[in-house]
């Protein structure tokens, strides 16, 4: 495909940037799901009048249509997007960041979306539509999948499509809840794609930071015991990653905990654990839900996350050394790399 490419920007420079800017105009229809065409000039930074003319050239080849509310993608269309991916990627030079960090971390997949989650709402779509891709990808039939709660999790759960019902697999939470907004607790997260997949669930309902005494109580519980054993048992884990002290506090950490955080180095958080620059665990909190060795036994770990701003912080958890994809951003890719 390389030489291909190569040959085609020689020859025929145009053909290239012709195929650069429809690819663009079809991916962010995509993205924002229906959207009118000043809506869309202003996003691409496309005069009204260029867009208008090859919005129909690609009407006219039956990718997409237009209804009161504006534009959307037909079938066609997003068939064409995904085929044109892997060609798009080569072209914008998203293939080689992909290896670049799939080498440096050891990892099974990288996929890395165009743009930096910081300042582009569309590229935190796009982690979640590539992570829900992944995801379906990874499915086999009775798997139990354990998922985290967290707002990149949510637009994962929210763009899943399978091509048939998975009555034979399970969606659980893989710990409590955060306390935070419904939508983004991991309970929620797992129902949803319950129900987006024809799958069952299970929920969790006990709080996520738990004291060592509450935990042994709670674990008592024959049907806390019941969902938890199922949580340890699952063969998927989909997790995101954040910053260690912006989650302490959204965990409601103590501030003497959070002081000794910061003392320690703490750089990372994801599945609940916090983890140094060199990928070590500094603190672990009592949880009903997955540990550090259910994770180490799962079959396929999947990290979502990106933004300029993480990228240290999914270094850290790489070198942690259990996540086999890694789905993120462009900016939070390049950034990964300068601290692997």
């Amino acid at each position: 495909m390389q030489n291909i490419l190569h040959i085609q920007k020689k020859l025929v420079p145009d053909l290239v940037q012709v195929m650069q800017k429809r690819y663009k105009i079809l991916h962010q229809i995509l993205v924002s799901g229906t959207v009118g065409r000043r809506t869309l000039a202003a996003n691409l930074d496309l005069t009204e009048r260029t867009l208008r003319s090859e919005l129909d050239i690609l009407r006219e080849q039956g990718l997409l249509e237009t209804g009161t509310t504006g534009m959307t993608l037909t079938e066609s269309g997003r068939r064409l997007l995904e085929e044109l991916e892997p060609f798009v990627k080569e072209v914008f030079g998203l293939s080689e960041l992909e290896e670049a960090v799939r080498l440096k971390f050891g990892l099974r997949k990288v996929v890395v979306v165009p743009g930096d989650s910081d300042v582009s709402e569309d590229a935190k779509r796009e982690i979640g539509r590539a992570g829900s891709r992944v995801l379906s990808q990874s499915l086999s039939p009775g798997d139990i999948v354990a998922v985290m709660g967290g707002t990149t999790m949510a637009r994962m759960a929210a763009q899943i499509k399978v091509q048939a019902p998975l009555t034979d697999n399970w969606f659980v939470p893989a710990r409590g809840g955060l306390g935070e907004s419904v939508e983004y607790q991991a309970n929620t997260i797992a129902s949803e794609l319950a129900k987006r997949t024809g799958a069952r669930y299970r929920m969790l309902h006990v709080p996520d930071h738990l004291s060592e005494e509450a935990y042994q109580t709670i674990m008592q519980e024959p049907n806390v015991r019941e969902v938890v054993d199922m949580i340890r048992k699952a063969r998927i884990v989909v997790h995101g990653i954040g910053d260690a002290i912006t989650m302490a506090r959204r965990r409601k950490l103590d501030a003497d905990t959070v002081r000794e955080l910061l003392k320690d180095g703490a750089l990372a958080e994801a599945f609940g654990y916090y983890f140094d620059k060199n990928g070590a665990v500094i603190h672990r909190m009592a949880t009903a839900g997955l540990r550090l060795e259910d994770i180490e036994a799962a079959e396929t770990v999947i990290g979502l996350a990106g933004g300029r701003s993480k990228g240290e912080a999914i270094a850290a958890v790489l070198r942690f050394g259990h996540d086999d994809i890694l789905v993120t951003d462009e900016a939070a890719a390049e950034e990964a790399l300068k601290h692997g």
